[in-house]
């Protein structure tokens, strides 16, 4: 099996670490130009990372990409409460992730446009919705939900696109999490 995808990207990161233990080699890519982009032309027509390839199928996202290796390896399915949190921290990722793209394009935030209201809102919702998770204590374990939020927080510290002061849980969680294993060896900042 090969997952395909960037250093850099959250998605990507958060199944090397679930899964860190399998035989799943890692092909890094730059997948914005030359041929790593091509490469991802070529397989992926969602144009996103990670994908992973097993022989004849290749699987095109991160949610589809841990449900398949969870029934390879039979794991324990997600719970209800659990794949929600993992839509919040998704929904969270994917506005982060647009947020940046706009950044990378010299378009400023403009909080009085619709894109950006309605986007900014959204993430003060979701991390405000996290925090109140973590303070619950529905993270408590290393598991992949608490591995996609530490991603999350770690991508969103790490692209300087928001600070996590007004999140004390968040802010927490991600610095208590800092000596799991594995997260050096995948640190986005080398």
């Amino acid at each position: 099996m090969k997952l395909y995808g960037s250093t850099t990207s959250p998605y990507v990161r958060r199944i090397r670490l679930f899964f860190a233990d399998k035989d799943i080699e890692f092909i890094n890519m730059d997948i914005f130009a030359g041929p790593g982009r091509e490469l991802l032309r070529a397989k992926n027509p969602a144009l996103k990372v990670p994908m992973l390839e097993d022989g004849e199928l290749i699987i095109y996202d991160s949610r589809v990409v841990f449900r398949y290796l969870s029934e390879k390896f039979t794991l324990t399915p997600l719970s209800w409460p659990e794949e929600n949190r993992l839509t919040l921290i998704d929904a969270a990722n994917d506005t982060f992730v647009q947020l940046m793209m706009l950044k990378r394009s010299d378009i400023a935030n403009q909080p009085d446009k619709l894109f950006f209201k309605l986007n900014n809102e959204r993430i003060e919702t979701l991390l405000t919705t996290l925090n109140a998770e973590v303070a619950a204590g529905h993270f408590s374990q290393w598991d992949y939900p608490a591995i996609c939020l530490f991603c999350l927080i770690d991508w969103v510290t790490f692209r300087a696109l928001t600070r996590f002061e007004s999140y004390p849980a968040l802010l927490a969680f991600w610095q208590q999490q800092q000596t799991q294993v594995d997260i050096a060896k995948t640190d986005p900042r080398v």
